[in-house]
């Protein structure tokens, strides 16, 4: 006997059959796998792009608020000459909140269009009028103070006015800087 003859063919034959099988799957499925691989890295990467261009517009969105705010803040420092009830609102206001009461007694836009001249006369207490003073420089808007005239005077108390309380007269002439 043949010791080559006792090796069987047929599942020899199957086991070499079966074994390039697998090989061939597993090839076909490598390359799925990396087409696969591909493919996810080309989507992540537009998915990387849109995200950024997300980011872009959501920081482009808020510098455009951050804007806005500054542009009101802005035009609020400035005085339209077509409106300025909101100045002389404001120098009356500020009057109230010292204790004193301000009447504005002229206004008159400068010959070369480039201020505006307030008048105003104020009557409170001196210490009153020394902060209603503060609050004026301090104002949103830029005023310089031209002339100022005090004089002591007597005020009428609100609740008695037969009641005269020691207090001061001011006479202001206030330049608008921020007129357009």
């Amino acid at each position: 006997m043949n010791p080559q003859n006792n090796f069987p063919k047929i599942p020899f034959f199957f086991a070499i059959l079966f074994l390039g099988t697998f090989f061939l799957l597993s090839v076909f499925f490598f390359r799925i796998i990396m087409n696969n691989n591909k493919e996810l890295a080309s989507l992540e990467n537009l998915w990387q792009t849109e995200a950024f261009k997300r980011q872009e517009l959501k920081t482009l969105y808020d510098s455009v608020q951050k804007i806005e705010q500054e542009k009101k803040e802005l035009e609020n420092h400035f005085v339209q000459s077509s409106d300025i009830v909101p100045l002389l609102d404001t120098i009356e206001g500020l009057a109230l909140k010292t204790n004193s009461k301000a009447e504005i007694t002229f206004v008159d836009i400068l010959k070369d269009h480039a201020g505006l001249m307030v008048g105003v006369r104020a009557t409170g207490t001196f210490n009153g009028l020394y902060k209603f003073i503060t609050l004026l420089e301090n104002a949103p808007y830029e005023l310089e103070i031209i002339s100022m005239e005090m004089h002591k005077g007597s005020i009428s108390d609100t609740q008695d006015n037969e009641t005269k309380v020691p207090g001061w007269d001011m006479l202001l002439k206030v330049k608008l800087l921020s007129f357009i």
